[in-house]
Formats: structure tokens, sequence, C-alpha cells
């Protein structure tokens, strides 16, 4: 499995950022399920992305 630097980790999570502002506030949320979705399907392992659903969830 392939990691990302922080430098490239910094890149992702700017243009998420962005991506996320530019979606209109009340379909913020859908496009972060889109994104998980099209994340997971890309990932290609259910078990690991719900892991990292989990992961997600802790210190919200």
């Amino acid at each position: 499995m392939n990691t990302l630097s922080i430098s490239e980790l910094e890149t992702v999570y700017d243009h998420l950022a962005a991506a996320l502002d530019k979606a209109p506030e009340d379909k913020r949320e859908l496009f972060l399920v889109k994104l998980a979705l099209l994340s997971a399907e890309a990932l290609g392992d259910p078990q690991r992305t719900t892991a990292l659903a989990e992961i997600a969830l802790i210190d919200l």
C-alpha cells in the first residue's frame, strides 16, 4: 500500500477544503458521502474502508 508524504497530505487537505467550500452548504454532507464512496471504490477494500470510518470518528 502506498503512503503519502506530509507535503502530499497537506496538498490533499487543501484541495479537499477548497472542494468542500465550493459545494453548496446544504449539499456538503452529500459531497462528503460521495467522496467517501469514491474513495472506498478506489481503495477496493471494504473492511479497510469501514475501519478508516471508525478511526475518523475518534476525537471529533
